[in-house]
C-alpha cells in the first residue's frame, strides 16, 4: 500500500539528502534535550549579565518605552529565578494543554478507539491520498493550534506506520501542516483579529482613520493554504519519506486481511454518533449569540478558552462509547487505568518541559529576546532598500526573529509600528505589510527549539526512532520550510505585481 517500506529502496543519496544527514548526525550529537535547554537557561543568565552591563537597550516601538535587559545575576533577578521555577513550570503553554488533552486520548487510544479509526481509513481511503488529508488536516488545524500539535501530529505518524510507510514522514507531513502552514487557512482564525487590531493601531500613525478588517489577508491565506498543501505533500513523498528509507518495525502494520469485525464496526458507530451529538451540543451552547459559551455582546472568547477541555471531553464520550460496544470497558477501574498508562508515558515529556520552561520564561524576562527583535527590525529600516526587495527581506527578518520570539502577536506588536507606517509611506498598504508578516511567522516554526511543542514533538517522535533529538527533528522539517519559503515568497511577489486584493477590501497599493 502507497510508499511502502520496498518501495523506498536504497538509492545514492545527493548532496541536500547528506547535508541533512550531517545536520541531523551532529544535532543529535548534542547532550539531551532537557541539558540542552539547561545550558541554553545557563547562557540565557550569563548573556543578561553581560549585556546588562554593556548597557543594551532599544525602543519599543508600539509605546516609545525604552526597553532596558533584566539582569538575572542581579539580587532581583536571582530572587525572580528562585521564586517563579513553579509558575514557570505551571504556565508552561503546552504542559495544561497536553496533560489535559491526554486523558481523553489515552482513553481513546486504550479502548482500541484510534486503532480500529485508522484502520478504517486505510481501508476506505485511496492511499495516494493519504499525504495530502493529513497536511490538509494540519492546516485546518491551525483554527484550534492545541489540536493539532497534541493529537493531529501522532495521528499522522499512527496513520502512515499503520499503511507500511514511514511514521516520521506521517509526523513530519503533519508538523508541516499544524505549524509550517501556520496562518494558512481556509478560515478566519483567532490569531486574525488580533493582527488586525495590531495592524489598525500602527496604520493609524499615518492615517487615523484607517481599520484594518479581521479578513485583509484572506484571499491570500486561502491560496497559501493550497501552496502549504501541494508542498508539504510533495516534500513528504519525494524528499522525506525516500530519505528515512525503511522502517524496520512492523508492529502496528496493517495487513491487507485486516477488515473491522461487527463488533468493531458497531462501536464505531457508535462513538461517531457520540461525536456528533457532542458537537451538538458544543454548537448549541456556542452559536446563539447568548449561548452558554458565548461572551460579553456575543464575544466567542469562552469558546476558544475552553477549546482543551472541549477535546478532552470529545475524546472521552467516544472512547468510553466504544469501550462499552466492544467490552474493552467493562468497568470504571479499566477507564481510569487506561488514563493512567496514557499520563505515565509523558513522564520523559514532563521533565522536557519543566526545563524548557524555565529557559523560555528566562529568556523573556531577560528582555533579550525584544531587545533582538527590535534591533533587528530597526537594522532592516536602516538598509535602505525599496519596493520588492524591501518586501522580501522583511519576510525573512520576520522569519529569523520567529526562531527566537514564538509569539505572533507579540512579534507583530514590536514590527508593526515600524514597518507599516514605513511602507504606507512608500505607497504599500498595511494589508500588504501585514501579508507579508505572515509568510516570516511560518516556515521558520518547524525549526526552532524555542517553539513552545518543540518538547513535545521529540517525545512523539522517539516513540518511533529511540535516539530521535533536537537534530532528527530539525533535519527532517528543513526541507519542507526551504521549499515552503521558496513558493510562498515568489507567490507574494506576484500577487504584489498583479495588484490582486489579499482579502476583501484589502488592496494592495495604499494611497492617502
Amino acid at each position: 500500500m502507497g510508499n511502502s517500506p520496498e518501495n523506498l529502496k536504497a538509492k545514492p543519496k545527493g548532496l541536500f539528502a547528506r547535508a541533512l544527514d550531517f545536520i541531523e548526525i551532529v544535532g543529535n550529537k548534542l547532550p539531551h534535550p532537557a541539558t540542552i535547554f539547561g545550558g541554553l537557561a545557563v547562557v540565557v543568565v550569563l548573556l543578561s549579565w553581560l549585556t546588562y552591563a554593556l548597557g543594551t537597550s532599544a525602543v519599543n516601538p508600539a509605546d516609545g518605552q525604552t526597553v532596558t535587559v533584566n539582569n538575572l545575576l542581579s539580587a532581583d533577578g536571582i530572587r525572580w529565578m528562585y521564586t517563579n521555577i513553579l509558575d514557570n513550570f505551571l504556565r508552561f503553554p503546552p504542559l495544561g494543554y497536553v496533560l489535559v488533552v491526554m486523558v481523553g486520548i489515552g482513553l481513546a487510544e486504550g479502548t482500541g478507539l484510534f486503532a480500529v479509526m485508522i484502520r478504517a481509513l486505510v481501508l476506505s481511503a485511496p492511499s495516494k491520498f493519504i499525504t495530502a488529508a493529513v497536511v490538509l488536516a494540519g492546516i485546518v488545524s491551525g483554527l484550534a493550534v492545541e489540536a493539532g500539535y497534541v493529537i493531529l501530529i501522532p495521528l499522522g505518524a499512527m496513520i502512515f506506520h499503520a499503511l507500511g510507510r514511514h511514521p516520521m514522514a506521517g509526523l513530519a507531513a503533519a508538523f508541516c501542516g499544524v505549524s509550517g502552514g501556520f496562518g494558512a487557512n481556509f478560515f478566519i482564525g483567532s490569531i486574525d483579529p488580533i493582527l488586525a487590531g495590531i495592524s489598525t493601531s500602527a496604520a493609524q500613525i499615518i492615517d487615523p482613520d484607517m481599520v484594518i478588517n479581521p479578513a485583509v489577508n484572506y484571499y491570500f491565506m486561502i491560496a497559501s493554504s493550497f501552496i502549504v498543501l501541494i508542498v508539504g505533500t510533495w516534500v513528504t513523498d519525494r524528499v522525506v519519506e525516500p530519505r528515512l528509507g525503511k522502517y524496520e518495525d512492523t508492529e502496528g502494520l496493517m495487513k491487507e486481511d485486516d477488515s473491522l469485525k461487527p463488533e468493531e464496526k458497531r462501536g464505531l458507530t457508535a462513538a461517531v454518533i457520540t461525536v456528533l451529538a457532542a458537537l451538538g451540543v458544543v454548537a448549541y451552547m456556542s452559536i446563539p449569540y447568548d449561548g452558554i459559551l458565548r461572551g460579553d455582546e456575543g464575544s466567542i472568547r469562552p469558546l476558544l478558552d475552553s477549546i482543551v477541555p472541549l477535546m478532552m471531553i470529545i475524546f472521552i464520550l467516544p472512547g468510553i462509547v466504544y469501550g462499552l460496544v466492544t467490552k474493552t470497558i467493562t468497568s470504571d477501574k479499566d477507564a481510569a487505568k487506561m488514563t493512567g498508562d496514557s499520563m505515565a508515558s509523558m513522564g520523559g515529556y514532563i521533565v522536557l518541559a519543566f526545563v524548557a520552561a524555565q529557559f523560555v520564561a528566562f529568556f523573556n524576562w531577560s528582555n533579550l529576546g525584544i531587545i533582538t527583535a527590535i534591533s533587528g527590525a530597526g537594522a532592516l529600516q536602516a538598509i535602505g532598500l525599496t519596493g520588492i526587495p524591501l518586501i522580501v527581506a522583511f519576510v525573512l527578518v520576520a522569519s529569523i526573529i520567529n526562531l527566537i520570539i514564538g509569539s505572533a502577536s507579540a512579534k507583530w506588536a514590536i514590527m508593526a509600528p515600524i514597518f507599516v507606517p514605513m511602507l504606507m509611506l512608500m505607497g504599500y498598504s498595511p494589508e500588504l505589510t501585514q501579508a507579508a508578516y505572515r509568510i516570516g511567522d511560518s516556515y521558520t516554526n518547524i525549526l526552532t527549539p524555542l517553539l513552545p511543542y518543540f518538547p513535545l514533538i521529540i517525545t512523539f517522535a522517539q516513540k518511533y526512532v529511540k535516539d530521535a533529538g533536537i537534530g532528527t527533528i530539525i533535519a527532517l522539517m528543513l526541507p519542507f520550510a526551504i521549499f515552503i519559503a521558496l513558493v510562498r515568497i515568489p507567490v507574494l511577489i506576484v500577487w504584489m505585481l498583479t495588484g490582486l486584493p489579499l482579502g476583501p477590501d484589502a488592496p494592495m497599493y495604499y494611497t492617502p
